[in-house]
């Protein structure tokens, strides 16, 4: 007769993908309830260590552990990838906009020097500093590229949390400071990405996930040739408005046109349908902190701008529409079955 702690066990089992369960589910209780007497089976409960070791597994098997069906294979390979995507473009975005200020900061005139170093001295003892780590922590989103790369997952994880805690305080600071709507929900929106992609550097790179690998270019290559695109796109609206989110937008472009080239050329050398759904949900991510920042700012940008912005944001959407389906091609039978 089955127990009532059998039971409990069988039910939190369930968190597991069904084909791991079929292979083992029975050696599992075994184990579970090994040594226990039966005459206590009744009256206890899994503990929460196990249920969360259980939980632990069902996330590795449905994100590509070894010996996953194709589909949990490709869910876990685009969750790697836009992780290390987002990573990346964080990384390129605060590196290179905070080289741009302090190149400008340097041959500044004194009051507009007098003004930036106001940010960081005329809030007291103890904000200044805070200040001061809020304005330098985002760099660390450069440790966490260069580490997950080199397969140091837990530096990569810990540097980016520490790196999306500035956007967590600044969406905090402006739902207390009473900001507009569409303000907060920006500020929300970032730290959200932020978030997300923390979230899933640690769902993604678990114990027996693959080493993060960038297809068709080389992760030096792909850290310097998006810090030039996101310097190239900053200077060119600098002048009139210091829009980082411009420049992640234009980043995005390149990278989803140069896939989209490279698939019409070599289409069996680009069939894996992981890097597309990566890249396109990572331009969902963009396109909409792009439309918050156009409603945000309407009002007070000039009508060229805005035009602008308008049209980055539909070519966004386009190309974020045009890898959706491309990616939902490539899912054969055998991934939406496997």
């Amino acid at each position: 007769m089955t127990s009532v702690l059998e039971q409990r066990y069988r039910t939190a089992l369930r968190l597991l993908p069904s084909y791991y369960r079929a292979e083992r589910e029975e050696e599992m209780v075994e184990t579970y309830l090994d040594g226990i007497d039966e005459r206590d089976r009744d009256e206890m409960r899994p503990a929460l260590g196990e249920m969360a070791s259980i939980a632990a597994l069902a996330l590795r098997t449905r994100m590509g552990a070894a010996g996953a069906p194709a589909r949990y294979a490709t869910l876990g390979a685009t969750v790697r990838l836009f992780a290390l995507l987002s990573v990346l473009l964080h990384a390129a975005s605060e590196l290179t906009v905070r080289t741009l200020l302090l190149t400008w900061f340097a041959g500044a005139p004194a009051q507009d020097q007098e003004l930036f170093r106001g940010g960081f001295t005329d809030h007291g003892a103890l904000p200044g500093p805070y200040e001061a780590v809020l304005w330098l922590l985002p760099l660390a989103w450069t440790v966490a590229y260069v580490a997950l790369l080199h397969d140091h997952r837990r530096t990569a994880f810990v540097s980016a949390a520490l790196a999306a805690l500035p956007d967590l305080a600044s969406a905090m600071h402006a739902m207390d400071a009473g900001w507009g709507t569409v303000t907060v929900a920006l500020s929300l929106a970032t730290a959200l990405l932020s978030w997300l992609t923390v979230l899933a550097l640690c769902c993604g790179f678990h114990c027996d996930a693959p080493p993060a690998r960038l297809p068709l270019v080389s992760t030096g290559q792909a850290l310097m040739g998006t810090c030039v695109l996101v310097g190239a796109s900053t200077v060119v609206l600098w002048p009139r408005v210091a829009d980082t989110g411009w420049a992640e937008g234009s980043a995005f472009i390149a990278a989803a046109a140069v896939w989209l080239v490279v698939r019409r050329r070599s289409p069996k050398h680009v069939a894996d349908p992981a890097l597309p759904l990566a890249l396109a949900t990572l331009g969902l991510a963009v396109l909409v902190q792009r439309i918050l920042t156009l409603a945000s700012s309407a009002q007070n940008t000039p009508g060229s701008l805005v035009a602008d912005f308008t049209v980055q944001a539909g070519i966004i959407a386009l190309l974020a529409a045009a890898l959706t389906a491309t990616g939902t091609r490539s899912l054969t039978p055998r991934f939406r079955t496997g």
